[in-house]
């Protein structure tokens, strides 16, 4: 027989209360309206705490961005299907963190700032578009970004924007739309 013990988990480390409020605050606020002081006063930290363990504001931000977007959700596509894959992955329901934020919520509220765009900007080149880019065959870094630019545009206007046409319509509709344009995109060009 298992005891009550056997079912609690150890809590959660402070640095992880601490990346757990600040992805809670960037998905509300944006860059510049989220506090150092603030995601320590969530977690009943100093906010010396907060620097020893993330360094800045900037890097606690990219931690936040890493922990919501999931890039290795595409870069752990299979390449023979990769297109279906990716245009399913793009519509699974559980794209949501344990946060109850979506991929692109912190995305979108902090990219009027110059420094969270250049955090922004470094993550989907590293994390999204060079390893998507090393999945295409023969490597193409300018088809993979055309690509995460569609999945970003998609995910804006779906899930922030909330445009009917891409809401409301059969998801097996979308799905296959999706595909094709994914397909086309990384489909090298014949030479002619």
């Amino acid at each position: 027989m298992a005891t009550a013990d056997a079912n609690l988990s150890s809590p959660p480390s402070t640095r992880t209360r601490i990346l757990d409020a600040a992805i809670r605050r960037f998905a509300r606020f944006s860059y510049e309206e989220t506090g150092l002081r603030d995601i320590a006063d969530d977690v009943g930290v100093d906010v010396a705490y907060v620097h020893r363990s993330f360094g800045s504001k900037e890097r606690l931000f990219a931690e936040a961005v890493r922990a919501t977007a999931q890039a290795g959700r595409i870069t752990a596509l299979d390449g023979a299907n990769f297109a279906s894959d990716l245009a399913r992955d793009f519509l699974a329901e559980d794209c949501v963190t344990e946060h109850g934020v979506r991929p692109l919520d912190i995305s979108v509220r902090s990219l009027s700032s110059a420094s969270a765009a250049s955090v922004l900007r470094e993550f989907i080149l590293n994390d999204v578009i060079i390893p998507l880019s090393e999945k295409l065959e023969p490597p193409d870094e300018r088809r993979a970004a055309l690509v995460a630019a569609l999945l970003v545009g998609l995910g804006i206007m779906k899930d922030v924007l909330k445009i009917d046409m891409l809401v409301s319509n059969d998801p097996g509709d979308l799905e296959a739309l999706i595909r094709d344009a994914v397909a086309a995109i990384i489909t090298p060009p014949r030479p002619g």
